[in-house]
């Protein structure tokens, strides 16, 4: 069972899989147990995201693949023992992501289209480009507003502050593949996964928290 990241930048991987194929893979004692206590529908995407995440280690920073996963105060998750190692992990529907940053903060997000868009959440979380992706079919608006969104969320994950960041205040244009929300660049894999599926990071060099050289 294996999943090949995709790298982003230097120092920063991102990885997607059917969670299905995923969920069986957990064997981390810790993660075991902390998936008990969750409600039966949220463990396996729960057991899923933790293996790919750990496999995605074991590939990039093999030294910390069996690290103790923790979350600070605002549930973002960190590795115990290696605070210049970024972790992020998104779930979706059968597809979860993970991003592991060696000495970056990342944030990972993967979300499936929505079956129909209102106006209302177009102008919250386009904006300005509202008008240009209302004009798109359906199908087309609920995708651009998915690959759009996964960077506005990816982007407050990498920060720490998740939805009090205020992620639709984010510009991000639509069918654009890179761009920049204040320290942290963002990627969409537009051209590597059929889901919407974005990664944010910190700049190469604004990595200042960290011990790394």
């Amino acid at each position: 069972m294996t999943a090949t990241p995709t790298r982003v930048a230097p120092d920063v991987w991102v990885a997607t899989r059917t969670r299905d194929l995923w969920c069986a893979g957990a064997t981390h004692a810790e993660d075991l147990a902390a998936a008990e206590l969750l409600p039966h529908p949220r463990r396996s995407e729960y057991l899923a995201g933790r293996a790919l995440l750990r496999h995605l280690l074991r590939l990039t920073v093999p030294e910390h693949a069996d690290a103790s996963v923790r979350t600070d105060g605002h549930g973002r998750p960190y590795l115990e023992g290696a605070p210049d190692t970024g972790i992020s992990i998104s779930h979706d529907g059968d597809t979860v992501a993970a991003a592991v940053g060696r000495c970056h903060r990342v944030g990972v997000d993967v979300q499936l289209p929505a079956p129909s868009v209102p106006d209302g959440l177009l102008r919250r979380c386009l904006g300005p480009h509202a008008d240009h992706v209302r004009k798109l079919s359906a199908r087309g608006r609920a995708l651009e507003l998915a690959w759009v969104w996964t960077v506005q969320e990816a982007c407050v994950k990498a920060a720490g502050t998740g939805l009090s960041g205020s992620p639709w205040t984010i510009d991000v244009p639509p069918e654009h593949r890179r761009g920049t929300w204040g320290a942290y660049r963002w990627i969409s894999l537009r051209d590597h996964s059929r889901t919407p599926l974005s990664c944010a990071y910190t700049r190469l060099d604004d990595a200042r928290e960290t011990t790394c050289s």
